[in-house]
């Protein structure tokens, strides 16, 4: 099996190419999207509709039978508004779109989750308290800042990443079970932001910046493999784009340069994971 997994394309037109190039190459058997897909503004009309679906259709015309499953999920940078036309091409079977639920490839049951935790960013679409009703020195909480879509003051005020994972997976046998997070892991390989020496307050800032519940989670529950984005800077800061936590293999796809980054792997045989910049 060969699956290809992609993250923080950002709405870059050329690297989104890129990779429809590599599919009509090597076709993967699914493809996963792991979020912040859309650009910050696309003025001339809609994204989603008037590109990804257009140029998602024109692969499945090639492709025929060889055109690979498409799982999806957002990401903090990509506006909630933009959810509805994600569920349109969903619904038109070029994709399949799973934050908060499980779907299944082959033997494998695939979950999808969007949110990170809090950041310094403005948009709130998709952030949420990480274990509890703290929120980081520099960081905006998810009460405050900005949506797209407007969500109870309840569920802004009390939910979080730990439970909404707990809720998603409840007792499941997670033995062959894979990851769609568009957070990393806090303090791994994954996470790493650039932010040596610097201050809020007098308070040195965390630099590590991923989900502590994502990290305990995989922790405990011991997915097979999980895979991430988010932070573009971290591989290039510790060297690494992978983590292994227990048996879980942890990948990230986030990339810090103007190149592609794939990470292609075969859930049958982690260890042999491949990142490759096109």
């Amino acid at each position: 099996m060969n699956f290809f997994f992609v993250s923080d394309l950002h709405g870059n037109i050329e690297k989104y190419n890129k990779l429809f190039k590599e599919i009509f190459s090597n076709p993967p058997n699914c493809v996963l999207f792991g979020g912040d897909l859309l650009p910050h503004r696309y003025s001339k009309g809609n994204f989603i509709l008037d590109f990804l679906a257009k140029e998602l259709l024109d692969l499945k015309e090639l492709l025929l039978d060889h055109f690979p499953k498409m799982l999806v999920i957002l990401g903090n940078d990509d506006a909630r508004l933009e959810e509805k036309s994600i569920y349109d091409i969903s619904n038109s079977g070029l994709i399949e779109y799973i934050h908060g639920r499980k779907t299944k490839i082959f033997e494998y049951d695939v979950y999808g989750y969007c949110f990170t935790p809090p950041s310094p960013f403005l948009l709130k679409d998709w952030e949420k308290y990480d274990v509890s009703r703290y929120t980081d020195p520099g960081c905006i909480s998810p009460e405050e800042g900005k949506r797209t879509v407007e969500v109870p003051t309840e569920e802004a005020k009390f939910s979080t990443i730990k439970k909404d994972l707990e809720e998603l997976t409840l007792n499941n046998n997670l033995l062959n079970a894979i990851f769609l997070f568009h957070a990393p892991p806090y303090k791994t390989n994954l996470d790493r932001a650039a932010l040596d020496g610097k201050f809020i307050d007098h308070l040195p800032l965390d630099v590590h910046v991923g989900s502590i519940a994502i990290k305990k989670f995989i922790e405990e529950r011991q997915p097979l493999i999980t895979l991430h984005g988010h932070i573009h800077e971290s591989a290039h800061i510790t060297g690494s784009w992978r983590e292994k936590i227990g048996r879980t293999y942890s990948f990230s796809a986030a990339h810090h340069g103007s190149e592609l980054a794939i990470v292609k792997f075969d859930p049958e045989n982690p260890a042999k994971t491949e990142r490759i910049l096109l």
